[in-house]
């Protein structure tokens, strides 16, 4: 029979949650943190069941019997407080009996056959439910854990600052009337003879069909069903602040309305949920007895909030872009503008509820006729020479909506094609008239135009457009169709005018941002106008919260100096950043044996890499640095298209790595040379980080010859990063942890797929601190799982994993963890707690392993934006200082969060990052956490300034980025190999680049800085 491995061992299986056998223990695990718990006292519990503490053994109290569940557990203790007190008790030992818990060395795990090489199982050949597991706590038969909550504030905020600043911030307050309520509503919209797809079911009704039947609907009964008093989100939910009937309605949609024809819908209001502000009010002030926020209520005050401007404003996902009359517009030329917009959101502050609302910028087309939109956009377009712009009209237009202007419709069509023949001589079947009677057995489209619609078609020779679906045609003449203005002009084919212009209006200086925020707010169009949510008893202050910004001063840095001495150095307060003149590394790594691997040798001449020039100008970066360099041992001359080609690309680098291998010793570094961004970058990393095993760094030929002192320190930075070295460190120990003690420092972060993509896995990368106290160098894992799964699979066991990394380097385990989780919205919290920490401890009690661990949340996905008040209370770009953090007001009223911006905005807005502290057992006060979280931040190895946000979530969003890059790179060559072996097909089975053997670096890789 197998055991489970023991605290020692350092494999760890990698899989799934639901194939691993389930243990039997039958003790609860106590998650709190030591400080947080109560006296022990006797739970009045069956002997035989013990609560097994997650700590150390020096941690735990002297009673051996079972203690009472403490905050946030105990019901009868009143959560949430505004102001959170410190339990003290007497703590006293307590061990397991042996009989209720065993040692994971002795513990007995069932027969099951050997772990698959990957993470996953293969999805090929088992079904897999959706369905994933709610919470780890199903591996603890009998656990009576309740669900936890993010800890509260352990203080009133920090006090420490070298200097405070008066800022204002975009939270708008929002008062509302506590004994109000909302009546939430479905609205199910049901055609009295619906339209049958290909497949045999209903067609669904578009957003624009129930927008329509909607109107249609309150506009018939006015009395009964008062517009003003509700609010839709576009779909099944309407919020209304009066009592609607419940019943069925017919509505009657006359021709005029909608071209299809008259039709009636049966719309049936159905009653779903009382939403009552009370309860969010006492949620704000701290008299709930639920930890949780009410999120139902906070939806329906979100759709009251942005009815006005989905009613008014051209409307993008959470975007609103007012058009008539715009607040903020550019003419990008060719048919093309920039039109300035909003986004909001509701957010629970100390203050109590806030509007915050920021400023954002997309590209549009103009609304215009269709054939002044090419005459904009397409250069030297002639109606006279229409058949030789054909196939760029085809290119710009097809896909595009329109209205027409020959009838009364609102609808919105998409051009399907041109006509292949001019208009004076398109026909169609009688059929298609609509009650007009020809002459003829075709119809005649300047005829019909002219009898039905009195309309003489002028523009005859050229085509029409077909605004038809799949056979249906609908032939209509340009001059009659105009462009809709909704639609979005893709960035990435603007010219380069309108790019730069759509760039600099995005990068607002701060005044210009705060500006076009506070006119936004006061728009008849913005969220405050048209008088709706004065109609459910909520009102907005339309001046900005003013808060006290503390500015953390910069820490003091060690650096080295040519001579190999440490130095240690101080940065301005402004700026914050360093270089390296007369300066290095605090440990530069010679480099001996490296190889170049030049694809630009067999490309244009204007892209070829100056070799000799190069290799001098690099050489003599590392001897200013005082770093040993010598002349590379291999060069290799290739060609931009060998990128392309997954077997040829790999055979190079085979040969390249056998042949140093083998004469001179394995590589440090291959530095490969392009002559542009190609796509073949995702292939070269995928082959040499997981199969071939050799460290690269890319560079563009263009950079490399232009000598730029700049870019030869970067490149030196990231180098010496890769090959284990230390770039910056900081001259004290980073605060808090000054102890002896070991700590590592955790990131972790999912890359998800496009939106569209349901193909596709997600992307976990979890990195961590291999070295200490120093705490700069890191080890990565990256592992695939379900497509937009956001909980991070077997956390628990990769985190060990690289534990296990930490005591291979250090000789021994961290004993303190402080966890930094990225991409995850306050939606989420619930899952990070009690899924991923709870897998976490779990995992890490089975290896007889008890570090105490904080778990923070870092987001960046955020809408929040600081202006200083004054000239005096900001930088030279008009931005924040670096190290200001906002801890008061704005934040959440009870749990622990602040907001900090740790770099120096040059360009556009500075973006704090905002911080949320879920989990702490080291008993961090504000100032100090602050502080430690600051201070890393200037640790970032690739450049010589703080970053803006802590580097271990940085890392994570690389090394994600990179698995995302492994997937591409596998996914194209199934494509490629089924092309090839297949002809005329390239389908790929989703889940053919799932398996982990894929993702997995090559063991000389894996605990280096691969990502960097």
């Amino acid at each position: 029979m197998e055991r489970r491995g023991t605290a020692d061992d350092e494999k760890v299986s990698l899989q799934p949650e639901w194939r691993r056998p389930k243990p039997t223990p039958t003790s609860n695990l106590t998650l709190q943190p030591q400080w947080r718990r109560s006296t022990s006292t006797f739970t009045g519990e069956k002997d035989n069941t013990k609560e097994v503490s997650l700590q150390p053994e020096w941690r735990r109290s002297d009673n051996s019997r079972p203690t009472s569940f403490a905050f946030p557990w105990n019901n009868n203790h009143n959560y949430p407080t505004p102001t959170p007190t410190t339990t003290t008790a007497h703590h006293q030992r307590f061990t397991p009996s042996p009989h209720s818990h065993s040692s994971p060395s002795h513990q007995p795990r069932p027969t099951q056959p050997p772990p698959p090489d990957s993470a996953l199982p293969n999805l090929e050949t088992m079904q897999i439910s959706k369905q994933l597991p709610a919470t780890s706590s199903s591996f603890i038969p009998g656990s009576r854990m309740d669900k936890i909550s993010p800890i509260p504030r352990p203080d009133n905020g920090g006090t420490s600052a070298i200097l405070t600043t008066t800022l204002r911030v975009n939270h708008f307050p929002l008062k509302f009337n506590p004994d109000s309520i909302i009546m939430h509503y479905n609205v199910a919209v049901k055609p009295k003879f619906p339209s049958i797809s290909k497949h045999g079911r209903p067609k669904q009704l578009s957003k624009n069909d129930l927008a329509i039947v909607r109107e249609k609907l309150f506009s018939d009964n006015p009395d009964r069903l008062p517009l003003e008093m509700t609010a839709h989100d576009g779909a099944r939910n309407i919020y209304s602040a009066v009592t609607l009937p419940q019943e069925t309605f017919t509505v009657d949609i006359s021709e005029g309305e909608d071209d299809r024809g008259a039709a009636t819908y049966n719309v049936t209001i159905t009653l779903v949920n009382t939403l009552r502000l009370r309860k969010l009010m006492d949620y704000l002030s701290g008299q709930s007895q639920t930890p949780s926020i009410p999120r139902d209520i906070l939806q329906g005050m979100d759709v009251v909030m942005k009815e006005n401007p989905a009613r008014r404003t051209i409307s993008m996902g959470r975007h609103f872009y007012p058009t008539d009359p715009p607040l903020v517009m550019k003419d990008l030329r060719h048919g093309i503008i920039a039109v300035g917009g909003f986004h909001h959101s509701l957010k629970p502050t100390s203050q109590g509820l806030s509007l915050c609302v920021d400023y954002s910028v997309l590209a549009f087309r103009k609304r215009m006729s269709v054939l002044n939109f090419l005459h904009e956009h397409i250069d030297g377009f002639n109606l006279d020479d229409f058949d030789i712009f054909r196939k760029r009209v085809e290119e710009t237009l097809i896909g595009l909506k329109v209205n027409v202007t020959h009838r009364k419709c609102n609808r919105k069509y998409i051009i399907a094609r041109l006509t292949p023949v001019n208009t004076r001589h398109v026909t169609f079947p009688i059929d298609n008239a609509k009650g007009w009677n020809p002459s003829k057995d075709a119809a005649s489209l300047l005829s019909f135009f002219r009898d039905k619609y009195g309309k003489d078609v002028v523009h005859k020779d050229i085509p029409c457009l077909d605004l038809g679906k799949g056979n249906k045609k609908n032939y209509v003449p340009m001059e009659f169709c105009v462009l809709v203005d909704d639609q979005r002009y893709p960035k990435e084919r603007l010219d380069g005018f309108a790019a730069k212009t759509l760039k600099a209006m995005s990068l607002a200086h701060p005044n210009e941002r705060e500006s076009a925020i506070q006119k936004m707010v006061q728009s008849s169009d913005g969220p405050c106008g048209g008088g709706v949510i004065e109609n459910f008893g909520m009102s907005v202050n339309m001046n900005m919260t003013s808060v006290v910004g503390r500015v953390i001063g910069p820490p003091e840095l060690k650096l080295g100096d040519p001579n190999g001495k440490i130095i240690k150095i101080s940065v301005d307060m402004e700026k914050c950043n360093w270089n390296l003149v007369g300066r290095s590394m605090v440990e530069g790594k010679p480099v001996v044996r490296w190889g170049i691997l030049d694809f630009t040798s067999f490309g244009p001449y204007k892209f070829k890499l100056k070799v000799n020039e190069f290799i001098q100008n690099l050489i003599g970066k590392y001897r200013m640095l005082g770093i040993d360099m010598q002349e590379p041992i291999w060069y290799e001359e290739s060609s931009m298209k060998i990128l392309a080609s997954n077997d040829l690309l790999s055979d190079l680098l085979e040969k390249i790595n056998h042949i140093c291998k083998y004469k001179q010793g394995p590589l440090q570094f291959l530095l490969c040379v392009m002559s542009n961004r190609s796509p073949g970058y995702k292939y070269l990393k995928w082959i040499s980080e997981t199969k071939v095993g050799i460290v690269t760094q890319c560079c563009l030929s263009n950079s490399a010859n232009e000598g730029d002192d700049l870019f030869f320190t970067n490149l030196a930075l990231k180098i010496n990063a890769k090959l284990g070295g230390s770039n910056v460190e900081l001259s004290n120990r980073l605060p808090y942890f000054e102890g002896e003690e070991h700590v590592m420092f955790v990131g972790a972060d999912v890359n998800h797929p496009g939106t569209r993509d349901t193909r596709s896995p997600s992307i976990a990368a979890v990195v961590a601190t291999v070295n200490w106290p120093a705490a700069n160098r890191y080890a990565g894992r990256v592992c695939p799982q379900y497509n937009r799964c956001e909980k991070i699979l077997n956390f628990g066991e990769i985190c060990f994993e690289l534990v296990a990394c930490y005591k291979r380097k250090n000789g021994v385990r961290p004993e303190k963890i402080v966890i930094f989780r990225d991409g995850v919205s306050e939606y989420q919290f619930d899952m990070v707690l009690n899924e991923e920490l709870l897998d976490l401890k779990v995992e890490f009690d089975r290896l007889n392993y008890f570090p105490t661990i904080t778990l923070i949340v870092a987001q960046k996905r955020h809408q929040t934006r600081f202006f200083p008040e004054g000239w005096r209370d900001g930088s030279s770009s008009g931005n924040i200082l670096p190290g200001t953090v906002v801890d008061t007001k704005v934040t959440h009223p009870f749990e622990f969060d602040f907001y900090l911006c740790s770099y120096f905005g040059s360009l556009g807005t500075s973006k704090p990052t905002h911080y949320h502290v879920l989990w702490d057992e080291h008993k961090f006060t504000s100032d100090e956490l602050q502080k430690l979280i600051y201070e890393m931040c200037f640790t970032f190895a690739r450049c010589t300034k703080p970053v803006s946000l802590v580097p271990p979530v940085y890392y994570a969003d690389l090394a994600a980025y990179r698995g995302r890059l492994y997937h591409e790179a596998r996914t194209g060559t199934l494509r490629s190999t089924a092309s090839s072996t297949f002809k005329g097909s390239s389908s790929v089975s989703p889940t053919a680049s799932f398996e982990q053997r894929f993702y997995r670096l090559h063991a000389d890789l894996e605990n280096i800085m691969f990502f960097i």
